[in-house]
């Protein structure tokens, strides 16, 4: 690389830049803790049992407005054995959202997707037929209106016949009529937007499909089933608002930073290195997670965003994990001076970093990218589907940690690698050591502050695979995955990405010429950035760097690199 910015700014100019990175770093975190509400809201919602002998597929099934459905409270009803009522006859009716206070509330675009996870309220009863396993049918109809459609007008959304594996247990003590089974909540559907005002939501558990009538009989194994609630799961619309926002400040800054590098580059003589490819391609993939699209969502419906989104944000893990091997791994310098500076000499690092995420598409996409075309799709509703999900999700935290743990090794033989030679700074003028050990000092720091990104990183990615599973692996995990530290992980990492593009842009300053500027073949690593590439290039100009103002022959070389190169030949 050309002589970076890091090594010939001077103190005062890079404390000033420091000082404002770390305010921008306070400042995205306190939006998140002071400003945004939580990330999302859970409502739970009790079914009304709207009942309709002549039960007819297309027909929808609503509790508020105008042409509400007859519906009864328990099935201990006179009326339900007055008309003979049975599980065919019976729609288990969610009109979301619910209204509060007396105010009735509708669905913003700001809320951008929806979860639903069912549960259900089983009364033991040693007289009902019931298996804590038991498969169970259902048919689900989704629909929306608007506030301007009329209160009896429904548009069906999607609708489908799933399957529900039931895990229910009771304590033995409990075993008595008034006591209900604890049985584990199951997915129902997800929309990746909120396009709409209003939803409504018909479940039905018939005894026979009203397709093929003749099979045998379906849902005996139920028990009592006294009520079903579906816990609504939704983004918060100020959250969202304030997440926009950070992209819509962030999307320009980083396009405007990565524009100002690139021009710095094509300056030189030579060809772009790794490394400088290395933070364009960085930079890029922070663009695009960066590009505020969740504004299309106010104009249209997208239920594809959320698998946009993914996308965009499984680029930006590769890119960075990708970025960070071959960061430490340039300045290890231990290949030879043909094969430094090449991807290939990295292939097998980037092909478990692209490997592994490539497995987390595709298994993103077993999911979601079916729930495009069925909202009640989901993999965790089999057993062999809930334990491949269970094993990506396990593995995926493993490798992470791993991969932490090798970039940490990495980092301490880069470490090592420096604190080996520098010793050699002994044999330098005072003012030349000086300068030099003020360059270590800041690619130290540096790369103490790639670590903190790495380990942060890491640890969100790990929250982030919890936190979506635990609706649908185990509802007891209860992990607060908070605004703050959202905002705070996503502002670290445009913080840090602008950082690098700064202080490893090439720098324009020039060092004054100084004939009485001798060499000497016993001073060791007497100059690492002038008198050791004198002995290969001989230039009468140089570089000044605002540094320390010494003085030494022309190079497109880093001081620190040249440094550990010089150590690696030695």
């Amino acid at each position: 690389m050309a002589g970076a910015i890091i090594e010939n700014l001077s103190g005062r100019k890079l404390g000033v830049l420091i000082v404002f990175l770390m305010i921008c770093q306070v400042v995205c975190f306190l939006v998140g803790a002071l400003i945004a509400p939580a990330p999302s809201s859970v409502m739970s919602t009790l079914g009304t049992k709207c009942i309709d002998k002549e039960y007819k597929k297309d027909k929808w099934y609503w509790t508020r407005g105008k042409g509400k459905c007859v519906s009864i409270i328990h099935l201990q009803d006179p009326a339900v054995h007055e008309q003979q009522i049975n599980a065919n006859n019976i729609i288990f009716t969610f009109q979301i959202p619910s209204p509060k206070d007396k105010v009735i509330l509708d669905y913003s675009r700001w809320h951008q997707n929806l979860i639903a996870m069912m549960h259900l309220d089983i009364l033991y009863d040693e007289n009902a037929r019931f298996d804590p396993h038991a498969l169970m049918t259902l048919e689900a109809r989704l629909g929306y209106r608007n506030k301007w459609d009329p209160e009896d007008k429904w548009t069906e959304y999607a609708s489908s016949v799933e399957e529900r594996r039931l895990d229910c247990s009771i304590d033995p003590m409990h075993k008595k009529e008034e006591y209900m089974y604890n049985c584990s909540s199951v997915p129902l559907f997800e929309l990746g937007s909120l396009h709409h005002d209003f939803y409504l939501l018909n479940v039905r558990l018939p005894v026979h499909t009203l397709e093929e009538p003749q099979e045998k009989n379906i849902n005996e194994d139920l028990g009592y089933l006294a009520d079903m609630w579906v816990a609504f799961i939704h983004q918060n619309g100020g959250f969202t608002k304030v997440w926009v926002s950070l992209k819509t400040i962030f999307f320009p800054t980083i396009v405007a930073i990565m524009v100002w590098f690139w021009r710095r580059i094509s300056q030189l003589s030579r060809p772009p290195a790794l490394l400088e490819y290395m933070l364009m391609i960085l930079g890029a993939a922070l663009t695009m997670l960066n590009c505020p699209l969740e504004y299309l969502t106010l104009a249209f419906d997208c239920p594809w965003m959320t698998v946009v989104s993914d996308i965009r944000q499984g680029l930006f893990y590769a890119s960075l994990l990708s970025f960070w091997l071959i960061f430490t791994g340039e300045h290890l310098m231990i290949a030879d001076d043909i094969e430094r500076n090449r991807l290939r000499v990295y292939w097998r690092h980037l092909s478990a970093v692209l490997g592994g995420c490539l497995c987390l598409f595709i298994f993103d996409m077993c999911e979601r990218g079916v729930q495009l075309r069925n909202p009640f799709y989901s993999i965790w509703v089999t057993e062999v589907g809930t334990n491949l999900a269970l094993a990506f999700i396990i593995l995926a935290g493993i490798c992470a940690g791993l991969y932490f743990c090798f970039l940490s090794y990495m980092i301490w033989k880069v470490f090592i690698n420096i604190s080996s030679k520098r010793q050699s700074l002994s044999a330098m003028s005072s003012a030349r050591r000086l300068h030099y050990e003020g360059i270590i000092y800041r690619f130290k720091v540096l790369m103490l502050a790639t670590l903190l990104c790495a380990a942060m990183t890491v640890i969100g990615f790990i929250l982030g695979q919890v936190s979506e599973g635990q609706w649908s692996w185990d509802e007891n995990i209860k992990l607060e995955y908070t605004s703050a530290f959202f905002t705070g992980v996503y502002g670290m990492w445009n913080i840090y990405t602008f950082a690098l593009i700064c202080l490893y842009a090439p720098s324009h300053k020039r060092w004054p010429k100084d004939q009485n500027w001798a060499v000497s073949d016993n001073c060791g690593l007497a100059s690492i950035h002038g008198a050791l590439l004198a002995r290969d290039t001989q230039s009468s100009t140089g570089e000044e760097i605002e540094f320390s103002r010494l003085a030494t022959e022309p190079s497109e070389m880093s001081a620190i690199t040249a440094f550990v190169k010089k150590a690696a030949t030695e």
